[in-house]
């Protein structure tokens, strides 16, 4: 059993809707527009996977159903926030009836300890019938990216932090994702993302787009991440695999602090691939670079602004569901 890549055909997938205004404040409706954005491309009126906007309570669920139209399902499941990515569970196919893993989460290092968040994983896995194992010790799905074939990427600041799991080596690391997810080789790059309060998250920095390709930032002049962006590089050729670039949106700052914009944040769906974008010099740049990697898909570029006050993009609220053999009931 073995976690796919993304571009692998999917059955659905589940994207969080923003429901809690204490921590949205003034941005939480219009976060909920971008989010109904992302999940109508990722539907593509009908051709793409289908989408189910994962709300944290019945109040949200309604806004959720009025905002969404008619190809966009809800689901009610409470949860501490939208970031699904970290928080949902990660479904592997393989031999035999696909398998969902759920892992321990304490809020990207203690960092934002939200009620809901440690166990929406299995609970939107049983809800969907899948086998659920749970896996002790701590994970976060933005913390891997994967090729498919048992290659996976991911960052030693954020894995090797000891604000995860002091307890765990690198080899030890190495030994949880291949029995957890069946990864049984890993490209380690170094740090993440300027200012990322998940400890450097590897969907920022560093994406696979075929077996043994990886995508990497170029970046720009002003740009806070360019020894970030050459460092992996350098790691990535070393360890043999083929890097593509992608433009980076630079510097971008809200209300003069740096924030993690990055367009390598983009979701992969079956019929659009959605890149978030920040209203940078080079967000036409990158969406045609992303494009190009996915030749039978429609790409699209939608702003992801006010997502990002939150700390995240469209990558970091959505979790998606492979294709796969169910269990028997």
């Amino acid at each position: 059993m073995r976690q796919p890549a993304e571009w692998a055909p999917h059955d659905w997938v589940w994207i969080g809707f923003p429901s809690h205004a204490e921590l949205w404040l003034d941005d939480l409706d219009a976060a909920r527009e971008e989010v109904v954005a992302f999940a109508r491309a990722v539907d593509a009126e009908g051709r793409g996977e289908r989408v189910i906007l994962v709300a944290a309570d019945k109040l949200a669920g309604r806004d959720a159903l009025a905002m969404a139209g008619p190809n966009v399902d809800v689901e009610v499941a409470r949860f501490g926030d939208i970031w699904l990515r970290d928080t949902g569970p990660i479904i592997l196919t393989g031999d035999g009836p696909a398998q969902a893993r759920d892992f321990a989460f304490n809020g990207w290092g203690g960092k934002y300890d939200l009620p809901g968040d440690d166990t929406i994983g299995a609970r939107l896995a049983q809800a969907a019938r899948f086998p659920v194992r749970r896996c002790e010790w701590v994970f976060e799905g933005g913390a891997l990216d994967v090729d498919g074939t048992g290659l996976g990427v991911t960052t030693e600041q954020c894995l090797l932090n000891p604000n995860r799991n002091a307890f765990l080596s690198r080899s030890a690391m190495e030994q949880r994702l291949h029995d957890d997810l069946g990864i049984d080789r890993v490209l380690w790059l170094g740090d993440g993302l300027f200012n990322d309060h998940t400890d450097g998250h590897v969907d920022n920095l560093a994406r696979f787009v075929a077996p043994g390709v990886l995508a990497i930032p170029e970046p720009t002049a002003d740009d806070p991440n360019e020894a970030v962006y050459r460092d992996a590089v350098a790691r990535a050729r070393a360890f043999g695999v083929e890097v593509v670039s992608v433009p980076s949106p630079g510097r971008v700052e809200r209300d003069g602090d740096i924030v993690p914009a990055s367009y390598m944040n983009f979701y992969i769906g079956n019929a659009a691939v959605v890149v978030p974008t920040y209203g940078a010099p080079n967000d036409a740049a990158a969406i045609s670079a992303i494009g190009a990697m996915f030749p039978g898909r429609t790409t699209v570029g939608l702003r992801a602004d006010h997502i990002l006050t939150g700390g995240g993009s469209f990558h970091c609220i959505s979790q998606q569901v492979p294709e796969h053999e169910a269990a028997p009931k």
